[in-house]
């Protein structure tokens, strides 16, 4: 996951999520995928699932993610991880934590 470590505040908006794709240590090529989404685990164990986008043509095995508002909307640890779907089946990557520290 790409972010700028602990710069990551309750209620921030813009905040750029990105998730690489690998099988062992090759990247995927994501683009023939017809679903690509980005789950978050919130620290109080609630799910948020958003769509995510291509960065690029989907060769670099990267999904990417905007915070909107009310997405960041609890203090502590979080995971991370994508879901994905093309013609061959559904895959789920392995998660990641980051965590989300309060403005005060």
């Amino acid at each position: 996951m790409a972010t700028c470590g602990d710069d990551i505040h309750v209620g921030d908006v813009g905040t750029v999520f990105e998730v690489t794709l690998k099988d062992c240590a090759a990247l995927v090529d994501l683009s023939t995928t017809t679903v690509r989404q980005i789950k978050f685990k919130k620290p109080d164990g609630t799910y948020l699932t958003v769509a995510a986008t291509l960065k690029t043509d989907g060769s670099d095995g990267i999904i990417t993610y905007t915070s909107q508002a009310g997405d960041l909307d609890q203090v502590g640890s979080w995971e991370i991880r994508a879901l994905i779907t093309n013609p061959l089946g559904n895959w789920t990557s392995s998660k990641e934590k980051f965590k989300v520290q309060d403005v005060t």
